[in-house]
């Protein structure tokens, strides 16, 4: 990673969708699709964040979880956009019971429920799953701590596995491969380098700031957090680590935040890990006409004063 010693470290993200990519600037949300017909669609929102609107919500730690919510709801907003490029047209559209009881809000209502079924699945295989499994090793380990760890490692594990499974997928390779431009037109952009496609394809498709880091980052930060609640009964232990994920989602923010403005070779041995994950999983090398694609998404975000997305 000699490209880890950027001028300019930005806070524009991104995300990679369904043969395009969302790019998240200061004031802007940009999704550039790839439709069938090969012309590129391009959609800017300004960005309307609570955070923004509430100080509170902008403290250390509270953020974390703010803004972790507010990516999910985005992410999945987006996700939903690009999608519909692709869906095949049927002859006459169906009206769902939402559209029924929601009407105008069907959308919405859609998209909040989505979410939290995300959340659901993720604390069931994640959290309950792990500690669960975990259980059976207490025959054999008395001391908390150990089991902490040994719950951690078997929560890695499972996301390891996933994430290794679904980059053999070939339609979710093209997500991760439109991930890699994602991530190379970032540093080609922190590089200060003009924004082309001979330009981006220079740089790596890994970075210390991507999401998949901050997954990562979650879960190495919930061995320890947990561990100082001991091992106490079932039920006990789901409300604990229920009740203590936005903590640790809150820590976990501000500690990928450090990394990100840091080129410490500490701040390197941290995001390691998740940049491991990201080579052989969730980050593939992109070809150029996705490249194209997440050149047109970036450059929509990018305020006219670069120094306004700076990490402070």
């Amino acid at each position: 990673m000699k490209e880890n010693s950027l001028k300019h470290k930005t806070t524009i993200g991104g995300q990679a969708l369904i043969e395009g990519v969302m790019m998240k600037g200061p004031e802007k949300i940009s999704m550039a699709v790839r439709k069938p017909d090969s012309v590129i669609e391009l959609k800017v929102d300004e960005i309307n964040s609570i955070g923004k609107k509430y100080k509170v919500l902008s403290f250390p730690f509270i953020r974390g979880v703010v803004g972790l919510i507010e990516a999910m709801i985005i992410g999945t907003n987006a996700l939903m956009y690009s999608a519909d490029f692709f869906e095949e047209e049927e002859e006459e559209a169906k009206e769902t019971i939402f559209d029924k009881i929601f009407k105008d809000k069907a959308k919405d209502v859609s998209m909040f429920l989505m979410v939290a079924f995300s959340i659901m699945i993720s604390i069931l295989v994640f959290m309950i799953i792990p500690n669960i499994i975990t259980s059976i090793f207490k025959k054999w380990v008395a001391n908390p701590i150990y089991l902490n760890l040994i719950e951690g490692l078997i929560r890695v594990s499972i996301f390891f596995i996933y994430v290794m499974w679904i980059s053999k997928l070939e339609d979710i390779k093209r997500v991760f491969e439109y991930h890699g431009a994602e991530h190379k037109s970032i540093h080609c952009y922190e590089s200060r380098e003009e924004l082309t496609v001979e330009n981006v394809k220079k740089h790596p498709i890994l970075h210390p700031r991507c999401g998949t880091s901050f997954l990562f980052m979650v879960m190495i930060i919930s061995i320890f957090v947990l561990s100082f609640f001991g091992w106490p009964s079932p039920l006990q232990r789901i409300i604990i680590r229920i009740a203590m994920f936005p903590v640790i989602a809150g820590i976990s923010y501000e500690v990928n935040r450090l990394i990100g403005k840091s080129d410490s070779k500490f701040a390197y041995i941290l995001s390691y890990p998740g940049l491991m994950v990201q080579k052989y999983a969730t980050v593939k090398e992109p070809d150029d006409l996705q490249i194209e694609v997440a050149i047109k998404a970036l450059k929509s975000v990018i305020p006219e004063n670069m120094e306004d997305d700076i990490w402070k």
